[in-house]
C-alpha cells in the first residue's frame, strides 16, 4: 500500500475553518509518514553525500537499484571508499557483482590494498576471485605479508634403516595470478611432504641428516613444489626432527624369522619322510621275516626226508644245531 492510497481510503476531510487540532496533527503526521517514503524510495540523503564525495551517480539510478534488489547504499559506500583511495570504480559493474552474489565490499577493500602495495590487480580478476569462493582481500594481505603453514609430523627412513619424524614450516605468499583455479594450502603441504620422505629416503645415514638439516630444505625448494597452486613457497625451514623406530633391524628380524620358520617346515617335512622310510623299512623286514619263518617250516620235513635217503646223518645235524646255538649266541652279545 502505497502514499497515495493511504489518502484515499482515509475518512478524512480537511478545512481550514473548522479544523480542529487532532485533525491537523493527524495530518501532519500523515505527512510526515508520507516524507519518510518517499525519501526511501528517493534516497536523496545517499545521493547528496556521494555528490559531496566526488562520486556521479544520479538519483534516477540510486531508484532503479532498489526496483533490482540492490541496497543503494553498499553500491555508494563502495564507490566513496574507491574514489577516496583513488580508485575509479564502475557502478553498473558494483552492482553486477553484488547480484552475482559477490562481496562488494571486500572486492573494493582488496583493490585499495593491491593499489597501495603496488600489486596488480584490477576489478575483473578481484572479481572473479570473489565469486571463485576464495577471500580475495586475504590474499592481498598475504601476499604483502607472507603466511607461515605448519605441516604435519612426516615420517621417511633413510637408507640406513632409520626411521625420521620432521616437521617444517612452509612459509607462502599468495599469487594472485593463480588465485582462480590453483590448488590450496593442502596440496602445497602434501607436496612438501613428499618432498621431505624423498629427501630424508635418499640419505646414505639418518646422521647426516640430523647434522644438516637445511639439505632437506634445498632439496624441496628445488622441485617447484608451488606449480600449478595458488601460493608461491618463499622458504620451508625444517622446525624439529625427532628418532624414530629401527625399522632396518626390524625388517632384518622379521626376515629371520620368516626364514626360521621356513627352515622348521622343511625339517619336519624331511622329519616325516624319514619316519615314514622307516615305517617302510620296518614293514619289509617284517614282510622278511614272514618268509623266513614260513620257509623254517619246511626245514623238519626236509630234514626228514634228507634221513629216510641216507643224504643227512646224525653227525651232521648235531654239527648244524652246534652251528645254530653259536649264531643265536652271538646275536645275543651283538643285541647287548
Amino acid at each position: 500500500m502505497n502514499f497515495f492510497s493511504l489518502l484515499s481510503i482515509l475518512p478524512l476531510q480537511f478545512d481550514m475553518a473548522d479544523s480542529s487540532p487532532v485533525s491537523f496533527i493527524l495530518w501532519i503526521a500523515i505527512g510526515f509518514v508520507g516524507l519518510v517514503v518517499l525519501l526511501w524510495f528517493f534516497p536523496v540523503t545517499l545521493w547528496f553525500q556521494a555528490l559531496i564525495s566526488g562520486v556521479h551517480i544520479s538519483l534516477l539510478q540510486l531508484v532503479l537499484m532498489r526496483w533490482r534488489k540492490v541496497p543503494p547504499t553498499t553500491i555508494v559506500m563502495a564507490m566513496v571508499t574507491g574514489t577516496k583511495a583513488g580508485l575509479k570504480l564502475d557502478p553498473n559493474a558494483l552492482e553486477a557483482h553484488y547480484l552475482a552474489r559477490g562481496n562488494v565490499s571486500r572486492v573494493v577493500m582488496a583493490l585499495i590494498s593491491a593499489d597501495k602495495a603496488n600489486i596488480p590487480l584490477d576489478f575483473k580478476m578481484a572479481a572473479a576471485i570473489d565469486l571463485a569462493g576464495r577471500d580475495v582481500f586475504e590474499a592481498v594481505q598475504m601476499s604483502v605479508n607472507p603466511k607461515v603453514i605448519n605441516t604435519p609430523p612426516v615420517t621417511a627412513v633413510a637408507k640406513d634403516g632409520i626411521q625420521l619424524i620432521a616437521k617444517a614450516r612452509v612459509t607462502v605468499r599468495a599469487n594472485i595470478k593463480q588465485l582462480v583455479g590453483g590448488a590450496g594450502e593442502e596440496t602445497v603441504l602434501a607436496r612438501v611432504g613428499e618432498g621431505i620422505v624423498s629427501s630424508i629416503g635418499s640419505a646414505e645415514s639418518h646422521k647426516s641428516v640430523l647434522e644438516n638439516p637445511d639439505s632437506i630444505s634445498k632439496v624441496v625448494l628445488v622441485k617447484g613444489l608451488d606449480a600449478g597452486t595458488a601460493f608461491e613457497i618463499l622458504s620451508i625451514d625444517i622446525a624439529d626432527i625427532d628418532i624414530g623406530k629401527n625399522i632396518g633391524a626390524v625388517l632384518q628380524i622379521d626376515q629371520a624369522n620368516a626364514d626360521k620358520s621356513i627352515a622348521q617346515a622343511r625339517a619336519e617335512e624331511k622329519r616325516a619322510m624319514a619316519v615314514a622310510l622307516e615305517q617302510e623299512m620296518k614293514a619289509r623286514a617284517q614282510e622278511a621275516r614272514a618268509k623266513v619263518i614260513e620257509a623254517e617250516k619246511e626245514v623238519p620235513l626236509a630234514m626228514a626226508d634228507a634221513f629216510r635217503k641216507g643224504n643227512l646223518g646224525i653227525m651232521d645235524y648235531y654239527r648244524m644245531n652246534n652251528m645254530k646255538a653259536d649264531t643265536q649266541m652271538r646275536e645275543s652279545i651283538a643285541e647287548k
